[in-house]
């Protein structure tokens, strides 16, 4: 299905490399610099950690905890006001649980909105001034008897790759200790080496480490000299503690110093998150990467490993730096982020908000799925200064709503009205585009293949977290859904969700 597969590991192998990982890090010696590095081509895609007695051990990662979106009386609170969230990791994340450890993921690292962002949706490209555009359906709920089902979705405008604006990455690479598993440290080096390939002449490149302490390990060199940056990545190696804020105040600070004014100025972090030395709680690191966000500077976090991985952590580092979350949990993701969706990389719109007003006399009440930690106030919605997500280029955004009707619909009074906000991404005044949804009372199996796939994603988000709101939600349904809505899959990622589904119901 894609060229970029990889054999998992033999058990000799691995106990080989789960012997080198013990000896790693019994050595307090900072080894940023050194040239010990990893097969990546025969071990990334088996390798995960496991505790004493040869099982994986998940008690060591972190997430944050949530309590799901309740029904809310349109009649009580006509209006709903979020941000759009353009993060992946969540679902990538569970894919590791499901096919690495063959087991179900923890509940609170399912984040559904997450889930349904993950792939991309068959979105009009915008034909205005505008860079996004916008579209939105309502459709009898397949899993809730008696309720229907709102979509709202984004997309940011299609730039052809060679008139994106040059851009100024700095690649921001912890290499501490508990980096040195093939699926960490490794797994990022062949990542990058893939990114290095796919730059352009006018983009630059710098590469900051940090383990103790943060060093500058490649100043920002033109994209056309692939062999340097190749080779300075070649040099990574993993041992010492974690000083990630240092690392990150360096990385901001060389992006700086080389900042492209009109250009895609960007920090790309790759960790476990697992952060040790200095500012390390969540909170401090939020109030850090808050001081930069202004700056002109995007962010993009990349997660990688298992045992330890500090995933609610990092997630909400991107949140609130504007910036986005993925997970690679192997070559085939490393793959799809910086390739297959190279675009992401460069903002079309930022602060993207939306805010959504129910019909009081068609709608009684309504539930947003998932976008727990991206509701806002409503008051925040014309607030300038309030932050919110991102679109990249050619990046889609999908938003389910599950709605209660009074009445059957109507074609000619809409249901909802769906105002967006967002700002240019050089500029500090939000611009207002609006969006009106009628209710034509259209059967969930005539709902566009955008509408349906995105229902099966979510519902099964929904089943992971054996949530209170999955109705008569059952995989085989999923399944059914998905199977007819996936005539656009390009990549194949739609029909290994269909595997995934599979795998998760044999669990």
């Amino acid at each position: 299905m894609k060229q970029f597969k990889l054999h998992a590991l033999c058990s000799p192998f691995l106990l080989l490399c789960f012997v080198l990982l013990l000896v790693q890090c019994s050595s307090d010696e900072d080894t940023t610099l050194s040239n010990r590095d990893f097969d990546a081509d025969s071990s990334i895609s088996g390798a995960f950690e496991l505790n004493g007695n040869g099982s994986f051990d998940p008690s060591g990662e972190g997430y944050n905890s949530f309590e799901e979106n309740a029904w809310i009386e349109v009649s009580d609170e006509p209006v709903s006001t979020f941000s759009i969230d353009a993060d992946g990791a969540s679902y990538s994340n569970t894919r590791r649980y499901l096919n690495e450890h063959e087991e179900l993921p923890p509940v609170d690292a399912i984040r559904t909105e997450e889930f349904i962002n993950y792939f991309t949706y068959n979105y009009e490209n915008p034909t205005d001034e505008h860079p996004i555009s916008l579209n939105g359906e309502i459709c009898m709920h397949p899993w809730q008897s008696g309720k229907k089902l709102l979509r709202i979705g984004i997309r940011g405008k299609d730039i052809p790759k060679a008139t994106l604006p040059p851009a100024n990455f700095v690649y921001l690479i912890d290499v501490s200790g508990s980096m040195s598993n093939p699926n960490k440290l490794g797994l990022l080096k062949e990542s990058f080496k893939i990114f290095t390939d796919h730059l352009r002449p006018e983009d630059r490149i710098a590469i900051v480490t940090y383990a103790g302490s943060a060093g500058v390990l490649l100043n920002s060199t033109p994209g056309s000299d692939k062999e340097t940056i190749k080779n300075a990545i070649d040099q990574l190696g993993a041992g010492g503690s974690t000083a990630g804020a240092q690392g990150i105040i360096t990385a901001y600070q060389i992006a700086l110093d080389h900042f492209i004014p009109g250009g895609n100025n960007r920090v790309i972090l790759g960790s476990d998150g697992d952060f040790n030395v200095g500012i390390s709680s969540q909170e401090e690191l939020i109030k850090l990467i808050e001081e930069k966000r202004d700056l002109g500077i995007f962010l993009t976090i990349l997660g990688v490993g298992t045992g330890n991985l500090q995933d609610g952590k990092m997630e909400q580092i991107a949140n609130n730096g504007n910036g986005n979350y993925e997970y690679i949990d192997n070559i085939d993701q490393g793959v799809k982020v910086f390739v297959e969706e190279f675009n992401k990389f460069y903002t079309v719109a930022k602060d993207v908000k939306i805010q959504i007003e129910f019909d009081a006399d068609q709608i009684s009440a309504y539930r947003l799925i998932g976008y727990e930690n991206r509701l806002l106030e409503n008051q925040d919605f014309e607030d300038d200064e309030k932050d919110a997500g991102e679109i990249g280029s050619n990046q889609t955004i999908t938003a389910l709503y599950e709605i209660e009707p009074i009445s059957s619909g109507s074609d000619f009074t809409p249901a909802v009205k769906v105002d967006f906000r967002y700002k240019n991404p050089d500029e500090d005044v939000s611009i207002p585009l609006t969006l009106d949804i009628d209710d034509s009372n259209l059967p969930f199996e005539y709902a566009s293949e955008n509408t349906r796939f995105a229902a099966s994603v979510a519902g099964f988000g929904l089943l992971l977290r054996n949530s209170q709101y999955k109705g008569s939600l059952n995989y085989d349904y999923i399944l059914n859904w998905a199977d007819q809505a996936s005539s656009n899959d390009p990549e194949g990622w739609r029909a290994e969700f269909r595997d995934l589904v599979l795998k998760a119901k044999g669990l």
